[in-house]
């Protein structure tokens, strides 16, 4: 390298690196400069007045213009020569790698960031649930039309809805585990049909052709809304000038050959949904890596390359596999293999008839910070004869205790209090003054989830918010009638 940025001599490696070839260098020098896109002029000017003064310039980041025009990251560092301080060397390392690692790092660290925000924002939400669904509950105990009585069941059914959007967000931030239940997979296409047009937008028509029997699974419904959320989502970003996206189910049966077609496929009994549009597809050079977590062909800002790695790990969760097939202009189509029931979940013939609310005299503790929802409860344990004493924390409800202790009789609360007193740690304390205290804990999260250090149980001695009245007054009178 001379002094004024000419680059006379380099190692394969860097040539390689910059897009040249040997025959390049032989027929004339490089220009260093020209090679650094203009945003960087200043930083090689200070290199080479740094060289000039002290024969060393301190490495620094930059990047390349390659002969292609492509850029490459860069670590740059130079000396001159003792005896010719117009000549030196340069040493260029190649930063590629150790930016995508430094991406992946932010990338990481901002979805954590996110998760957290979404764990509170769903626990915080499921409050406010919960207060709906008591107080329509109430409403509900009265004399009412069929108009209001549908009017009610509407309310009940969103409510259920929204509650399984707050799972969703609780999965993703790890604060709930995967509930698999058995289910018609149509009938769960059929219930998120509307918030698939609403991400799809006006543009873009919607195809159901959906098997005219049901297709039973053994899945979570949260993951299973996800899949099918995640495909819309990139199916709406392949029709930017809006298309057709047709979403089907049937029924497969596959033997040994399956096995010649795809890795993952095994014979069996299976269902297939399969998500197609008529977008621009996927280049050919891009399929084998579209399930890698933080691979994004969008612009930064409008992509997190995480949406299809969440599908294929809730695919295999599941035990089943994904095929994909895509022409570049034409359009993609996903389908998924999903374990088939042999035989159908048992249903219920018909909803077991309300069984009356049983109260008591007994007298209560109630211990939750939501301001709305600490009341909705109140009332309706005090409405079956129960007495209630509230209280929005930890420190409030050792006060009560104190100046109660002898009368209560079960301890109602929340497990996440503000005050620096859980509620495991709240009972944990009164426990040992009264061993036979009864306790009932509530959460918007799940039991598998907040009981890693204690037992609890769904229906036993724990309540997941959203509940229904009739819920927790079942719930508190098993718990108060259990035998020690």
């Amino acid at each position: 390298m001379e002094h004024e940025g000419q680059l006379t001599e380099a190692n394969d490696s860097f040539l390689r690196l910059v897009g040249y070839t040997r025959a390049d260098l032989e027929s004339g020098p490089i220009d260093w400069v020209a090679m650094t896109p203009p945003k960087y002029a200043d930083l090689d000017q200070h290199a080479l007045r740094e060289l000039a003064a002290t024969g060393v310039c301190t490495p620094f980041e930059k990047e390349y213009v390659r002969k292609d025009g492509t850029r490459v990251a860069i670590l740059l560092g130079a000396a001159t020569f003792e005896d010719n301080p117009n000549e030196g060397v340069c040493f260029v390392l190649d930063l590629t790698e150790r930016k995508k690692l430094e991406q992946q790092v932010r990338q990481i660290q901002k979805m954590e960031s996110i998760g957290t925000l979404a764990g509170g924002v769903a626990h915080d939400f499921n409050n406010i649930l919960a207060v709906i669904q008591m107080q329509s509950d109430v409403l509900g105990q009265g004399a009412l039309t069929p108009v209001q009585l549908e009017s009610f069941g509407e309310i009940g059914a969103a409510t259920r809805r929204a509650a399984a959007l707050t799972r969703q967000l609780l999965l993703f931030s790890r604060k709930e585990t995967m509930q698999p239940c058995d289910m018609d997979l149509n009938q769960s296409i059929r219930d998120i049909a509307k918030m698939l047009r609403c991400i799809l937008g006006e543009d873009i028509r919607m195809k159901f052709v959906c098997a005219p029997h049901p297709l039973f699974v053994h899945a979570d419904a949260g993951m299973m809304d996800q899949v099918l959320m995640n495909l819309a989502a990139n199916s709406r970003d392949a029709m930017p000038e809006g298309g057709l996206l047709v979403i089907e189910t049937s029924a497969v049966d596959f033997d040994e050959t399956v096995r010649a077609h795809s890795a993952q496929g095994r014979p069996g009994p299976f269902v297939c949904l399969s998500v197609s549009d008529n977008g621009c597809g996927i280049p050919p050079e891009n399929l084998p890596r579209i399930f890698e977590p933080f691979f994004t062909t969008k612009e930064a800002g409008k992509g997190t390359g995480l949406g299809l790695a969440t599908l294929f790990g809730i695919v295999r969760q599941h035990e089943g596999w994904v095929g994909v097939y895509s022409e570049a202009g034409q359009g993609t189509t996903f389908r998924i293999y999903l374990p088939r029931l042999a035989t159908s979940p048992r249903q219920n013939a018909a909803p077991p008839a309300s069984r009356p609310q049983h109260g008591g005299d007994e007298t209560l503790l109630l211990v939750e910070d939501d301001n709305f929802l600490r009341p909705a409860i109140a009332k309706v344990l005090s409405q079956l004869g129960y007495r209630v004493l509230v209280a929005s924390n930890g420190v409030e409800a050792l006060e009560s205790w104190r100046r109660h202790h002898d009368e209560i009789r079960l301890l109602l609360t929340d497990l996440v209090l503000p005050g620096g007193i859980t509620g495991k740690d709240l009972a944990e304390r009164l426990l040992k003054t009264h061993p036979k205290l009864k306790v009932l804990y509530a959460s918007g999260y799940s039991a598998e989830i907040v009981s890693k250090e204690f037992p609890l149980k769904e229906g036993v001695n724990f309540l997941t918010k959203p509940f229904q009245a009739s819920k927790l007054v079942q719930m508190v009178r098993h718990t108060l009638d259990a035998i020690p």
